[in-house]
Formats: C-alpha cells, structure tokens, sequence
C-alpha cells in the first residue's frame, strides 16, 4: 500500500506547463525569423548548464530570470536574431512567467489540493511562479522556490526545505514530477515520489520516453490520474 504524503510539491516547468509548447508558440508570432520550436529547445539546453555555473560556485546566487536572460542573449546571437531593442528582449524573456499550463493541471491540482497541501518546488524564482499561478488559475498553497533555499535543484535543501516548511518528515512529501534526475534527489532525500507522463514536454517531433520506472512511488499519465490515485 502506497504512502499517504501530506505534502505535495510539484516541479513546474515540463510538469505542470508546457514550456516548449508555449515559447514555440510565442517566438513564432514575434516573427524573428526562426523555428519557435528550435529557439524554444536552444534556450532549455541552456537552463541546466547555467544553473551549474551557480552550484559551482562560478556565478553567485542568480536568480533563475536572470539566467534565462543570459542564456537568451547568446541564443539571440546563434540564430542571427539582432534587431530586437531591450523593450522587447526584457518580454520575450518574460515569457517563462507566461507558460500555459497542461490541458489536465488546473483540474489535478485543484482536486489533490482536496486533501493535501499543494505546493511548487521548482528552479524558478517567486515572482515568476506568482506570475504564472495567477495567469494560469493554479491554486496552489504555497510558492516555495529554489530562490527560498538560494539553492537548485537537485541539492538535498531544496528536497529537505520542503519538509522543514512544514515541520513534517520527508516520507511526508511526494514529489511529483515528469523529470527521473529531480525525482531520483528527492527520493535520496527520502522524499515520496510521483512521476507524470509529459511525452510532448520537448515537441511532438521529439517525443519523450515516459516508461514507467519502479524505483518510484507512483506513476501516472497526468495530473488528473494522479488525483484518482491519491483519491481526490
């Protein structure tokens, strides 16, 4: 019998929203001359990388709109793109505060926010999460962040801050998530985890292998599935 989690933190981008689709959507209505798909793609290569300038010790704490702006500078430059002013890079770089969530996540959050206390704990920084929540109607309870634990994912105090949130034990919390590196630190952490099949988080014509692993606790096809299974 699966453990019954207090807490629910969710990762956000890829599990929640759907960045690709959305920045592809956007890029392409701006007309800059590129693929909206393979910009999108480009500046999501850059999020891991530079989030490793931080843990390393390269970079100073930077918050995670302050890292999507430098990676969308040299992706600008890759593509050739040169004659946006400032006004219009600073709302194309916003974009991340905009993303449309799953067809299924308003719905699953607002059914698990029946009987647990739903939260995010994702890399983005506050103001982006709010941006996004309130656009979006995500009712969460709480916005917690990688900003909070001026540390990102996957370091233990993102896991474990969670849990000190709440003054509960980590086997407390289930993570959910459709990403197996973020799901594997919360469960060293001895955190609950649930994974959520996302197969167009990078396209449809790069199709994600979302098969079940049993190293987690759950495994669900959306957010919706996962409120059947918790018995919301």
């Amino acid at each position: 019998m699966t453990a019954t989690p207090k807490i629910l933190a969710f990762d956000i981008f890829g599990t929640v929203v759907d960045w690709h689709g959305s920045i592809a959507r956007e890029v392409d209505a701006m007309q800059l001359g590129v693929g909206g798909s393979e910009f999108a793609l480009a500046w999501r290569a850059g999020y891991k990388p530079a989030m490793q300038r931080v843990r390393s010790g390269e970079l100073g704490w930077t918050g995670i709109d302050e890292l999507h702006r430098m990676i969308l500078d040299e992706v600008l430059a890759k593509f050739g793109v040169a004659h946006l002013d400032e006004a219009h890079k600073r709302h194309l770089n916003r974009v991340w505060h905009r993303l449309d969530p799953w067809p299924d996540s308003v719905e699953g959050v607002t059914r698990l926010k029946t009987r647990h206390v739903v939260c995010t704990l994702s890399n983005g920084n506050i103001g982006l999460l709010t941006d996004m929540a309130k656009r979006a109607g995500l009712p969460w309870d709480c916005i917690l962040s990688a900003e909070v634990f001026r540390a990102y994912k996957p370091d233990p105090q993102t896991y474990l801050g969670v849990a000190a949130t709440f003054d509960v034990a980590p086997h407390e919390v289930m993570l959910v998530a459709a990403h197996h590196d973020d799901l594997a630190g919360a469960r060293a952490c001895g955190l609950l985890t649930a994974y959520i099949e996302r197969p167009l988080e990078f396209g449809a014509a790069q199709p994600k292998d979302v098969s079940s692993r049993p190293q987690n606790t759950l495994h669900c096809a959306s957010l919706v599935a996962l409120a059947a299974r918790l018995g919301c």
